[in-house]
């Protein structure tokens, strides 16, 4: 019985071509948006879910209380250490501390480097038991002792290629940023991708003390300051909750801290499992994002079976005779019922097959977006072999049951007469209430994307309060002063060098120092944090920031004298620059003058507001060259700076970056979101439009005679095309009605998370309305013309 369903499946899909292609290409699109979906979504729920005490690993992460609510995931250095002695009960407890760049020099005969690397967010110094905590898999070396020993280090396999090749990388010696020399003494397997911490270079941790000897901030013994990058991790014991512990931490905070700082540093716990998905501790996805996503994709697929219904019901009057016929030669309801779900079926499995083909096609775009390695792999992903069928499954049942149930019963001698109405086939009100759940969908995504893509561009072009074009950025290995001025000197006489500044930092970056401050004659440090910026006195001529009062800063290798921002007069109260000009600043044990102040500028991306800072000159912290250069002549002049750059640095790598470069990271994640809505708006309106078609074939159909008989009293071509046009124009008005509330909640929600932002204006919902309504109007254009074009005696003989 199935054979010959399917048989006549196969014959009744050959024989209306278009009808099968145009169902086949509506789901194919659907489905493989879903698939590429449920592959994101799924790779990013697995984060951290592999290793096998996931469920009780927590880290302790701060929450900075100063005049707003912060949030970092880093602690004090000595965390691991008390946690060890104040709770016993403990498991695990370590400590992990990473570095964003640092210099890797391979040493071979003579500890003469043979190969250098400057690595970007690799490096990390680990105590032993962070490889009890989290999972790894060892392929050389001792877990329990390869990093108890100091001047030890464990790479990862990809590495220990890159740095040795094919030899034994066991008992090597690679070097750290010219500072400390460590020997190989274990091999890790490649790290998954799905995983918070993934470095490549672990460093054992007893070595860190003497790495940061002359490093800037507190000791690893001191409880007072707190790096973003010093991380602690522990075991919760089996059948102890992380609340019992939390309670704990407010008195172990008081035992350690300063009762100032046990005031502003509240420390709890953070699941593991929470890591990836929380914004306030530096994660990398939100849920209700990934649940956004996981929406989108639903749509998509639920519009692709929308078209279907639609389709499948304008076709049924044509096939009216064919069941009358059927049903007098002895089928039943039940029979027909599967013969038209089996073309279903038949569509649906084409349809998924080709939904695969599409993925894999677009999966290397979605990767290079999103910087990510997912793969398609429908025979060998257990969770993708059971989407695969259950989806098929839904979208079968979703398509092919209405059509199904509405054709097998027809009655045999009203279909032989040709007396079936389009009340019988669910009558056009529910056809249209379909396209208006479709265009809605549209309508959502299209003004997602318009708000997305505003925002981004006034991210993009908005006064960042400095200029950003045409300076480069060069890391400094050691901010040793003579070699500083020689850098510059040097430099300044290339052609093509406009201004250079040494500074810890650009004005925008995402790597920034806070600190407590006494302001004037007060005796206490204020409730707020300071954004500190070293840098010397041509920092403000070569990013052009403004001074709005005051003077700028003197050379001097030291601080000497500050600047602060208009914000610190606003936090401070101060009602004008007088009141802060001439009056000290304490900060870094350092008390001086503020000279000036300095129009606000943006440290961070549009989503934060701006906050306090200082400028002041302190040549030991800068870590920055940033020179403002010609474009006319822009690659010569690198080339010059590199070679100077190379002369007084030779142990190092030179390194550099345009500094509108660092600020378009701020917005990467807004740039692939905007990318994804894009591609998923244009989809959802070819497959609406798909579905238009549908409904403008069934209207044509079914009021063959209305069109003749008014062409006979007069009406011409342009009336006829008026009477679909306005049909269609009324459910696009209806859907817009609908969704524009809908997209102005949501992404008003969505821009609630910027400080600086666009407004919902009007123009938004216009544009939206107006693009939706012109490529509605393409797409009935055809039916219509053909309908108003129809020889009109033709259409009043047809029965």
């Amino acid at each position: 019985m199935f054979l010959n369903h399917l048989k006549i499946a196969l014959r009744s899909l050959i024989r209306h071509k278009s009808y099968t292609v145009i169902n086949v290409l509506g789901l194919s699109l659907g489905i493989s948006c879903g698939l590429l979906i449920f592959l994101l979504v799924k790779f990013h729920l697995s984060f951290d879910t592999y290793h096998a005490k996931a469920d009780r690993i927590c880290r302790i992460v701060t929450e900075l209380h100063f005049d707003e609510v912060g949030h970092t995931p880093g602690v004090p250095n000595p965390m691991a250490n008390a946690l060890k002695t104040d709770f016993p009960q403990l498991e695990k407890v370590a400590m992990i501390k990473s570095f964003d760049s640092e210099l890797i020099s391979v040493l071979g005969e003579g500890n003469s480097a043979t190969k250098k690397f400057q690595e970007e967010d690799v490096i990390s110094f680990a105590e032993p038991d962070f490889f009890k905590i989290l999972d790894f898999t060892w392929l050389k070396g001792n877990p329990t002792t390869a990093l108890s020993e100091p001047n030890t280090v464990v790479l990862t396999r990809k590495y220990a290629t890159k740095y040795f090749g094919s030899a034994n990388p066991i008992g090597k010696v690679i070097r750290l940023n010219n500072r400390a020399d460590f020997k190989v003494t274990g091999i890790l397997d490649d790290i998954a991708p799905n995983t918070h911490y993934r470095c490549q270079v672990y460093c054992s941790y007893p070595t860190l003390k003497t790495y940061l000897s002359d490093a800037d901030g507190p000791g690893l013994d001191k409880w007072g300051g707190i790096n973003s990058s010093t991380h602690c991790l522990l075991v919760l014991p089996v059948a102890y909750s992380k609340d019992q512990l939390t309670k704990l931490l407010p008195a172990f905070s008081t035992k350690y801290l300063q009762p100032e700082e046990a005031k502003s540093f509240r420390f709890w716990l953070q699941p593991l499992s929470d890591i990836h998905f929380n914004d306030d501790y530096n994660g990398t996805i939100n849920k209700p994002l990934l649940l956004s996503l996981a929406l989108v994709g639903l749509f998509l697929i639920v519009t692709a079976c929308i078209n279907f219904v639609n389709l499948a019901t304008a076709k049924a009057l044509k096939r009216s005779k064919e069941v009358g016929v059927r049903k007098v030669l002895g089928s039943t309801q039940t029979q027909l019922f599967r013969q038209f779900m089996t073309e279903t079926g038949l569509i649906t499995v084409l349809s998924v097959l080709l939904a695969i083909g599409v993925a894999q096609l677009a999966l290397p775009y979605l990767n290079g977006w999103l910087k990510l390695d997912l793969r398609l792999q429908p025979f060998s992903d257990w969770q993708l072999l059971l989407f695969l069928p259950l989806l098929t499954l839904v979208v079968i049942l979703l398509s092919g049951s209405y059509p199904a149930l509405i054709l097998s019963g027809f009655k045999p001698v009203m279909a032989l007469k040709g007396k079936v109405s389009s009340q019988q086939i669910g009558g056009i009100s529910l056809r249209r209430g379909l396209i208006i759940l479709q265009f809605s969908i549209s309508l959502l995504l299209i003004i997602g994307t318009i708000v997305v893509t505003s925002q981004t561009e006034y991210a993009k072009n908005a006064d960042w309060g400095f200029n950003k074009e045409a300076i480069v950025t060069m890391p400094i290995p050691l901010p040793e002063v003579n070699k500083l001025q020689t850098l510059r000197n040097r430099m300044i006489g290339v052609p093509g060098v406009e201004k250079i500044s040494m500074n810890y930092r650009a004005p925008a970056s995402n790597s920034n120092n806070t600190s407590s401050f006494v302001f004037d004659t007060r005796t206490k440090e204020e409730v707020i944090q300071i954004n500190t910026k070293p840098a010397d006195d041509q920092y403000l001529e070569t990013f052009g920031l403004k001074l709005v009062a005051g003077r700028n800063i003197i050379q001097s290798d030291t601080i000497r004298e500050f600047l602060v921002n208009e914000t610190f007069l606003k936090k401070l109260h101060l009602a004008s620059p007088n009141e802060a000009i001439g009056k000290n600043l304490r900060l870094w044990g350092v008390t001086a003058p503020i000279v000036g102040v300095i129009k606000d500028f943006h440290l961070y991306s549009f989503r934060g507001e701006i906050p306090v800072t200082c400028v002041m000159s302190s040549a030991e912290a800068y870590s920055n060259c940033s020179v403002k250069i010609n474009l006319a002549h822009a690659s010569e002049t690198i080339k010059a700076l590199e070679k100077i750059w190379n002369n007084t640095y030779p142990d190092n790598v030179f390194e550099y970056k345009f500094l509108d470069e660092h600020i378009a990271e701020f917005y990467a994640m807004d740039e692939v979101m905007l990318k994804l809505i894009r591609s998923f708006s244009f989809i959802a309106i070819f497959i609406s439009c798909l579905g238009l078609y549908g409904l403008v074939s069934f209207m044509a159909e079914t009021r063959i005679k209305e069109i003749g008989i008014r062409k006979v009293l007069g009406a011409t071509v342009s009336n006829i095309i008026l009477l679909f046009s306005k049909e269609f124009a009324q459910l696009i008005l209806i859907a817009f009605v609908i969704a524009a509330p809908i997209a102005w909640w949501v992404m008003n929600q969505w821009l609630q998370d910027f400080e600086y932002r666009i407004a919902m204006e009007p123009w938004i919902f216009v544009i939206a309305m107006g693009s939706t309504l012109l490529v509605a109007a393409l797409t009935v254009g055809y039916q219509s013309i053909k309908a108003a074009t129809a020889n009109p005696v033709k259409s009043l003989r047809t029965e």
